[in-house]
């Protein structure tokens, strides 16, 4: 699966949107980059750089390796061709400077752990027991801990039901207190694998417009899985979309467009765009099945 150029000027394009400042290191640099999942590649020849502050959706049907990106810049699965560096280092080294939101958890309703607690594990999770009183040796930093849980709290709008059983909230509330979570520990890097999902539509809404005011306040480069774009394409600087037979990288509109698609996916398909700005996708790329004779165990 090879990544595949919008027009003969991508390059030129693709520096523009992606390529930060040059005196300013990329929070990820990936140069032709590949990736196995048993004996079939999902992804080969993919170039990205993202620099702090950007904004980047990853896109495609199920099966294309759209986690998997996230599972590699993590550092828990290599690649099989090509390097990466994640905050100029190799993947796995920097992730205490990373906060990542895997597929969404759902919190049995009867949980009475408050909010304010699940955003503490966050930046002590990690550790064994009660935290330590701030009169104790060692207690001090806590004090710290505690005041940057505030703040987080503060800066996802959670801080009306913070005190409250998060089995009690809604899925929104409980998803501003997930990425309040993975906000704690100050990171440089967001990647957020589904963050929507089963959210009602006006919460989606919200919460992408939260993660954009994040990214550009606090210049944090945030990496988010997603089958739907509409709600987070307002806020987009770049879409990596991924299909079984290739990959597109560039501006949201560019890629998401009939002639790109089309031709993505080798198949007629028509992309609309609705009275309220939202784009419909007709032709049903997300249906394709990336286990397809076609390309099982396909290599570019």
């Amino acid at each position: 699966m090879n990544a595949r150029s919008l027009n003969p000027d991508v390059d030129t394009q693709l520096r523009q949107v992606t390529e930060p400042p040059t005196d300013q290191q990329p929070v990820i640099t990936l140069r032709h980059g590949s990736v196995d999942r048993g004996n079939r590649r999902l992804w080969s020849g993919l170039d990205l750089t993202i620099a702090a502050g950007e904004f980047v959706a990853v896109l495609g049907p199920n099966g294309v390796g759209k986690s998997t990106l996230l599972q590699v810049i993590l550092g828990a699965l290599p690649l099989a061709e090509g390097r990466v560096q994640v905050l100029g280092q190799s993947p796995g080294r920097a992730n205490k400077r990373i906060g990542y939101l895997p597929q969404r958890r759902s919190f049995d309703p009867s949980l009475r752990v408050r909010g304010r607690d699940i955003v503490r594990l966050g930046l002590d999770g990690h550790r064994w027991g009660l935290p330590l009183p701030s009169w104790l040796p060692g207690g001090a930093p806590r004090r710290s801990a505690a005041a940057r849980v505030e703040e987080v709290i503060d800066l996802v709008g959670a801080s009306g039901y913070a005190e409250r059983p998060v089995g009690e909230l809604s899925g929104g509330e409980q998803q501003r207190l997930l990425i309040a979570q993975a906000l704690a520990p100050a990171p440089d890097l967001l990647l957020l694998d589904e963050p929507l999902d089963s959210l009602d539509l006006p919460n989606q809404a919200a919460v992408a417009t939260l993660i954009a005011r994040i990214t550009r306040t606090q210049r944090v480069a945030v990496l988010m899985v997603l089958h739907d774009a509409n709600p987070v394409l307002p806020h987009l600087d770049t879409v990596v979309y991924l299909a079984p037979g290739g990959s597109l990288i560039g501006p949201p509109r560019q890629v998401i467009s009939s002639a790109a698609l089309t031709d993505l996916f080798g198949t007629p398909i028509e992309v609309l765009t609705a009275a309220d700005g939202r784009l419909v996708v007709v032709g049903h790329p997300h249906r394709c099945d990336a286990h397809d004779e076609r390309h099982s165990g396909r290599r570019p």
